[in-house]
Protein backbone atom coordinates (compact mmCIF):
# COMPACT_ATOMS: atom_id res chain seq x y z
CA UNK A 1 0.00 0.00 0.00
CA UNK A 2 1.65 3.17 -0.86
CA UNK A 3 1.92 5.80 1.19
CA UNK A 4 1.87 9.90 0.80
CA UNK A 5 3.06 12.85 3.30
CA UNK A 6 -0.35 14.66 4.51
CA UNK A 7 0.53 18.35 4.19
CA UNK A 8 3.63 20.58 5.25
CA UNK A 9 4.31 18.42 8.18
CA UNK A 10 4.90 15.25 6.48
CA UNK A 11 2.74 12.97 8.51
CA UNK A 12 2.17 9.07 6.43
CA UNK A 13 -0.70 8.23 5.37
CA UNK A 14 -1.50 5.71 2.99
CA UNK A 15 -3.46 6.33 0.38
CA UNK A 16 -6.38 3.89 1.42
CA UNK A 17 -7.22 4.44 5.04
CA UNK A 18 -9.67 2.96 7.72
CA UNK A 19 -12.54 4.79 8.57
CA UNK A 20 -13.81 3.84 11.85
CA UNK A 21 -17.72 4.61 12.20
CA UNK A 22 -18.71 1.53 10.89
CA UNK A 23 -16.93 -0.19 14.16
CA UNK A 24 -18.50 2.18 16.17
CA UNK A 25 -21.90 0.32 15.90
CA UNK A 26 -23.00 2.98 13.15
CA UNK A 27 -26.47 1.99 12.05
CA UNK A 28 -26.04 -1.54 13.34
CA UNK A 29 -24.29 -3.25 16.21
CA UNK A 30 -20.62 -5.02 15.27
CA UNK A 31 -19.40 -7.15 18.33
CA UNK A 32 -15.60 -6.42 19.96
CA UNK A 33 -13.91 -9.29 18.15
CA UNK A 34 -15.39 -8.34 14.97
CA UNK A 35 -14.07 -5.19 15.19
CA UNK A 36 -10.98 -6.20 16.02
CA UNK A 37 -10.49 -8.90 12.92
CA UNK A 38 -11.52 -6.07 10.50
CA UNK A 39 -9.00 -3.85 12.03
CA UNK A 40 -6.43 -6.94 12.12
CA UNK A 41 -7.43 -7.57 8.12
CA UNK A 42 -7.21 -3.78 7.15
CA UNK A 43 -3.38 -4.26 9.25
CA UNK A 44 -2.45 -7.10 6.85
CA UNK A 45 -3.37 -5.60 3.79
CA UNK A 46 -1.42 -2.68 3.89
CA UNK A 47 -3.22 0.10 5.79
CA UNK A 48 -1.65 2.49 8.00
CA UNK A 49 -3.95 5.44 8.36
CA UNK A 50 -6.97 5.15 11.03
CA UNK A 51 -9.34 7.59 11.18
CA UNK A 52 -12.00 7.80 14.06
CA UNK A 53 -14.19 10.42 16.16
CA UNK A 54 -15.64 10.80 19.36
CA UNK A 55 -19.12 10.99 17.63
CA UNK A 56 -19.02 7.08 16.21
CA UNK A 57 -20.55 5.65 19.04
CA UNK A 58 -20.23 7.72 21.52
CA UNK A 59 -16.68 7.21 21.77
CA UNK A 60 -16.77 3.56 20.95
CA UNK A 61 -14.98 3.85 17.85
CA UNK A 62 -12.11 5.39 19.32
CA UNK A 63 -11.72 2.64 22.79
CA UNK A 64 -12.17 0.02 19.54
CA UNK A 65 -9.24 1.74 17.54
CA UNK A 66 -7.22 2.53 20.36
CA UNK A 67 -7.32 -0.71 22.17
CA UNK A 68 -6.23 -2.41 18.51
CA UNK A 69 -3.34 -0.23 17.70
CA UNK A 70 -1.97 -0.75 21.18
CA UNK A 71 -0.83 -4.19 19.81
CA UNK A 72 1.21 -2.27 17.25
CA UNK A 73 4.53 0.00 16.98
CA UNK A 74 3.48 3.56 17.46
CA UNK A 75 5.45 4.68 14.35
CA UNK A 76 4.18 2.13 12.16
CA UNK A 77 0.96 3.79 11.39
CA UNK A 78 -1.11 7.45 11.56
CA UNK A 79 -4.27 7.73 13.56
CA UNK A 80 -6.36 10.78 13.07
CA UNK A 81 -9.67 11.48 15.10
CA UNK A 82 -12.03 14.79 15.61
CA UNK A 83 -12.93 17.46 17.95
CA UNK A 84 -15.92 19.78 18.09
CA UNK A 85 -18.46 17.59 20.20
CA UNK A 86 -17.85 16.97 23.63
CA UNK A 87 -18.59 13.42 25.36
CA UNK A 88 -20.98 14.08 28.45
CA UNK A 89 -22.25 11.41 30.82
CA UNK A 90 -25.80 10.64 30.54
CA UNK A 91 -27.97 8.01 32.39
CA UNK A 92 -29.92 7.04 29.67
CA UNK A 93 -29.51 3.34 30.13
CA UNK A 94 -31.70 2.60 32.98
CA UNK A 95 -34.50 3.79 30.96
CA UNK A 96 -33.52 1.81 27.42
CA UNK A 97 -32.90 4.43 25.70
CA UNK A 98 -30.06 3.93 22.82
CA UNK A 99 -28.19 6.65 20.18
CA UNK A 100 -29.63 5.44 17.08
CA UNK A 101 -31.29 8.70 16.91
CA UNK A 102 -27.51 9.99 15.83
CA UNK A 103 -27.14 6.96 13.92
CA UNK A 104 -25.34 4.87 15.96
CA UNK A 105 -26.39 1.36 18.08
CA UNK A 106 -24.75 1.49 21.52
CA UNK A 107 -27.22 2.55 24.68
CA UNK A 108 -27.02 6.20 25.44
CA UNK A 109 -24.58 6.14 28.31
CA UNK A 110 -23.14 9.94 27.44
CA UNK A 111 -24.65 13.16 25.35
CA UNK A 112 -23.09 15.40 22.74
CA UNK A 113 -22.29 18.46 23.36
CA UNK A 114 -21.09 21.25 20.60
CA UNK A 115 -18.51 23.22 21.78
CA UNK A 116 -15.72 24.75 19.89
CA UNK A 117 -14.26 26.84 22.36
CA UNK A 118 -10.42 27.04 23.24
CA UNK A 119 -11.24 24.51 26.20
CA UNK A 120 -13.61 22.76 24.66
CA UNK A 121 -11.08 21.67 22.08
CA UNK A 122 -8.15 21.36 24.37
CA UNK A 123 -10.64 18.94 26.50
CA UNK A 124 -11.57 17.04 23.48
CA UNK A 125 -8.33 16.07 22.61
CA UNK A 126 -7.21 15.41 26.10
CA UNK A 127 -10.67 12.81 26.68
CA UNK A 128 -9.47 11.48 23.31
CA UNK A 129 -5.90 10.60 24.38
CA UNK A 130 -7.78 8.70 27.21
CA UNK A 131 -9.86 6.17 25.22
CA UNK A 132 -7.54 5.94 22.49
CA UNK A 133 -4.66 5.26 25.18
CA UNK A 134 -2.11 7.34 23.36
CA UNK A 135 0.08 10.11 24.53
CA UNK A 136 -0.07 12.39 21.27
CA UNK A 137 -2.18 12.24 18.17
CA UNK A 138 -1.17 12.27 14.80
CA UNK A 139 -4.06 13.97 13.05
CA UNK A 140 -7.06 16.22 14.54
CA UNK A 141 -9.84 17.18 12.25
CA UNK A 142 -12.16 20.12 13.64
CA UNK A 143 -15.28 17.41 13.16
CA UNK A 144 -18.18 19.64 11.31
CA UNK A 145 -17.68 23.01 12.54
CA UNK A 146 -20.92 24.06 9.98
CA UNK A 147 -22.97 25.81 12.26
CA UNK A 148 -20.26 27.15 14.60
CA UNK A 149 -17.57 28.16 11.47
CA UNK A 150 -16.98 32.00 13.32
CA UNK A 151 -16.36 29.79 17.07
CA UNK A 152 -14.17 27.48 15.05
CA UNK A 153 -11.70 30.12 13.44
CA UNK A 154 -11.43 32.53 15.83
CA UNK A 155 -11.04 29.91 19.11
CA UNK A 156 -10.65 26.22 18.16
CA UNK A 157 -8.58 26.41 15.20
CA UNK A 158 -5.75 28.71 17.78
CA UNK A 159 -5.99 26.18 20.24
CA UNK A 160 -5.36 22.99 17.60
CA UNK A 161 -2.37 25.41 16.69
CA UNK A 162 -1.39 25.45 20.27
CA UNK A 163 -2.04 21.91 20.72
CA UNK A 164 0.16 21.07 17.47
CA UNK A 165 3.21 22.99 19.21
CA UNK A 166 2.94 21.21 22.29
CA UNK A 167 3.42 18.34 20.69
CA UNK A 168 0.14 16.65 21.27
CA UNK A 169 -0.87 16.41 17.77
CA UNK A 170 1.56 16.31 14.79
CA UNK A 171 -0.84 17.82 12.42
CA UNK A 172 -4.55 19.84 12.13
CA UNK A 173 -6.91 20.35 10.30
CA UNK A 174 -10.61 20.34 9.42
CA UNK A 175 -13.27 17.43 8.33
CA UNK A 176 -16.94 18.40 6.98
CA UNK A 177 -19.61 17.27 4.32
CA UNK A 178 -18.89 20.70 2.29
CA UNK A 179 -16.42 22.37 0.39
CA UNK A 180 -16.88 25.89 0.81
CA UNK A 181 -15.85 26.32 4.41
CA UNK A 182 -13.13 24.22 4.12
CA UNK A 183 -12.12 25.91 1.25
CA UNK A 184 -11.87 29.38 3.93
CA UNK A 185 -9.62 27.06 6.58
CA UNK A 186 -7.06 26.43 3.56
CA UNK A 187 -7.19 29.79 2.71
CA UNK A 188 -7.33 31.40 6.13
CA UNK A 189 -4.92 29.53 8.64
CA UNK A 190 -2.11 26.60 8.08
CA UNK A 191 -3.63 23.72 8.44
CA UNK A 192 -1.97 20.77 7.39
CA UNK A 193 -5.03 18.93 5.83
CA UNK A 194 -8.45 18.96 5.19
CA UNK A 195 -10.79 15.89 4.86
CA UNK A 196 -13.54 16.12 2.98
CA UNK A 197 -16.59 14.07 2.37
CA UNK A 198 -19.16 13.01 -0.03
CA UNK A 199 -17.76 16.50 -2.34
CA UNK A 200 -15.17 14.76 -4.48
CA UNK A 201 -16.46 11.70 -5.86
CA UNK A 202 -17.67 10.41 -9.44
CA UNK A 203 -21.38 12.10 -9.07
CA UNK A 204 -20.66 15.40 -6.62
CA UNK A 205 -17.71 17.28 -8.00
CA UNK A 206 -18.10 20.80 -5.95
CA UNK A 207 -14.65 20.72 -4.34
CA UNK A 208 -13.22 20.40 -7.71
CA UNK A 209 -13.91 24.92 -7.97
CA UNK A 210 -12.23 26.21 -5.30
CA UNK A 211 -11.30 23.51 -2.24
CA UNK A 212 -8.53 21.67 -4.41
CA UNK A 213 -7.49 24.22 -6.31
CA UNK A 214 -6.38 26.41 -3.23
CA UNK A 215 -5.04 23.32 -1.49
CA UNK A 216 -2.80 22.68 -4.28
CA UNK A 217 -1.38 25.79 -4.21
CA UNK A 218 -0.84 26.22 -0.38
CA UNK A 219 0.45 22.63 -0.13
CA UNK A 220 -2.57 21.69 2.03
CA UNK A 221 -3.58 18.17 1.47
CA UNK A 222 -6.95 16.49 1.10
CA UNK A 223 -8.23 13.68 2.22
CA UNK A 224 -11.70 12.25 0.67
CA UNK A 225 -14.12 10.35 2.47
CA UNK A 226 -17.48 9.23 1.52
CA UNK A 227 -16.40 8.30 -2.48
CA UNK A 228 -19.24 6.20 -2.57
CA UNK A 229 -21.73 8.93 -1.54
CA UNK A 230 -23.15 6.72 1.35
CA UNK A 231 -23.80 4.05 -0.51
CA UNK A 232 -25.00 4.44 -4.08
CA UNK A 233 -21.69 4.01 -5.63
CA UNK A 234 -21.35 0.81 -3.84
CA UNK A 235 -24.24 -0.57 -5.24
CA UNK A 236 -26.33 1.51 -7.80
CA UNK A 237 -30.28 0.55 -7.65
CA UNK A 238 -33.92 2.35 -6.76
CA UNK A 239 -34.01 2.35 -2.76
CA UNK A 240 -30.01 3.28 -2.74
CA UNK A 241 -29.24 6.24 -0.65
CA UNK A 242 -27.05 9.08 -1.61
CA UNK A 243 -25.72 11.67 0.66
CA UNK A 244 -27.67 9.97 3.35
CA UNK A 245 -31.01 10.13 1.99
CA UNK A 246 -33.07 8.16 -0.61
CA UNK A 247 -31.65 8.70 -4.16
CA UNK A 248 -33.70 10.60 -6.76
CA UNK A 249 -34.43 8.38 -9.72
CA UNK A 250 -31.85 10.63 -11.61
CA UNK A 251 -28.98 10.55 -9.67
CA UNK A 252 -29.65 6.35 -10.05
CA UNK A 253 -29.62 6.48 -13.41
CA UNK A 254 -26.52 8.44 -13.81
CA UNK A 255 -24.91 5.79 -11.29
CA UNK A 256 -26.12 3.15 -13.57
CA UNK A 257 -24.73 4.42 -16.43
CA UNK A 258 -21.27 4.86 -14.77
CA UNK A 259 -21.89 0.95 -13.30
CA UNK A 260 -22.30 0.17 -17.30
CA UNK A 261 -19.39 1.81 -19.12
CA UNK A 262 -17.42 0.40 -15.84
CA UNK A 263 -18.63 -3.26 -16.87
CA UNK A 264 -17.54 -2.30 -20.81
CA UNK A 265 -14.08 -1.98 -20.06
CA UNK A 266 -13.70 -4.53 -17.38
CA UNK A 267 -13.89 -2.86 -14.86
CA UNK A 268 -16.25 -1.89 -11.31
CA UNK A 269 -17.96 0.96 -10.46
CA UNK A 270 -16.73 0.62 -7.01
CA UNK A 271 -13.22 0.58 -8.23
CA UNK A 272 -13.50 4.06 -10.53
CA UNK A 273 -14.85 5.71 -7.75
CA UNK A 274 -12.05 4.73 -5.29
CA UNK A 275 -9.81 5.58 -8.06
CA UNK A 276 -11.21 9.15 -9.06
CA UNK A 277 -10.33 11.34 -6.89
CA UNK A 278 -6.59 10.60 -7.71
CA UNK A 279 -6.85 12.09 -10.49
CA UNK A 280 -6.09 15.36 -8.39
CA UNK A 281 -2.82 16.55 -7.24
CA UNK A 282 -4.34 17.57 -4.06
CA UNK A 283 -5.86 14.37 -2.91
CA UNK A 284 -4.03 12.10 -0.64
CA UNK A 285 -5.42 9.61 0.59
CA UNK A 286 -9.44 8.11 1.00
CA UNK A 287 -11.27 7.04 3.64
CA UNK A 288 -13.91 4.29 3.24
CA UNK A 289 -15.39 3.10 6.40
CA UNK A 290 -15.50 -0.87 6.79
CA UNK A 291 -16.62 -2.77 9.75
CA UNK A 292 -15.89 -6.51 8.80
CA UNK A 293 -13.21 -8.41 7.15
CA UNK A 294 -15.46 -8.97 4.09
CA UNK A 295 -15.92 -5.62 3.90
CA UNK A 296 -11.99 -4.73 3.95
CA UNK A 297 -11.37 -7.39 2.00
CA UNK A 298 -13.23 -6.40 -1.20
CA UNK A 299 -12.51 -2.40 -0.71
CA UNK A 300 -8.75 -3.37 -0.89
CA UNK A 301 -9.35 -5.45 -3.76
CA UNK A 302 -11.40 -2.93 -5.65
CA UNK A 303 -8.61 -0.22 -4.63
CA UNK A 304 -6.44 -2.12 -6.66
CA UNK A 305 -8.31 -2.99 -9.42
CA UNK A 306 -6.97 -0.79 -12.72
CA UNK A 307 -9.24 1.45 -13.77
CA UNK A 308 -8.48 2.41 -18.03
CA UNK A 309 -8.03 5.14 -19.88
CA UNK A 310 -10.88 3.70 -21.85
CA UNK A 311 -13.57 4.18 -19.16
CA UNK A 312 -12.64 7.76 -18.57
CA UNK A 313 -12.71 8.84 -22.53
CA UNK A 314 -16.32 6.99 -22.76
CA UNK A 315 -17.48 8.57 -19.34
CA UNK A 316 -16.76 12.23 -20.70
CA UNK A 317 -17.74 10.63 -24.11
CA UNK A 318 -21.79 10.12 -22.58
CA UNK A 319 -21.50 13.50 -20.58
CA UNK A 320 -21.30 11.60 -16.80
CA UNK A 321 -17.74 13.59 -16.23
CA UNK A 322 -17.20 17.28 -17.21
CA UNK A 323 -14.28 17.97 -19.69
CA UNK A 324 -12.53 19.79 -17.22
CA UNK A 325 -12.37 17.16 -14.59
CA UNK A 326 -9.28 15.38 -14.15
CA UNK A 327 -8.87 12.02 -14.13
CA UNK A 328 -6.23 9.57 -12.10
CA UNK A 329 -3.33 7.75 -13.61
CA UNK A 330 -4.33 4.09 -15.04
CA UNK A 331 -2.20 1.98 -12.67
CA UNK A 332 -3.48 -0.55 -9.96
CA UNK A 333 -3.21 1.51 -6.53
CA UNK A 334 -2.30 -0.69 -4.54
Amino acid sequence: MRTRKLGRGGVPVTELGFGAAGIGNLFTPVRDDEAYVALDAAWDAGIRYFDTAPHYGIGLSERRVGEYLRTRPTTAYTLSTKAGRLLEPYDGVASGEDDLAHGFAVPATHRRVWDFSAAGVRRSVEDSLGRLGVDKIDVVYLHDPDDHGEQAFREAYPELERLRGEGLVDAIGAGMNQAAMLTRFVRDTDVDAVLCAGRYTLLDQRALHALLPEASARGVSVVIGGVFNSGLLADPKQGATFDYALASPDVVSRALRFKAVAERHGTTLRAAALAFPFGHPAVTSVLVGTRSVAEVTDTVEQFATSVPAEFWAEARARNLLAADVPTPEQEPRA
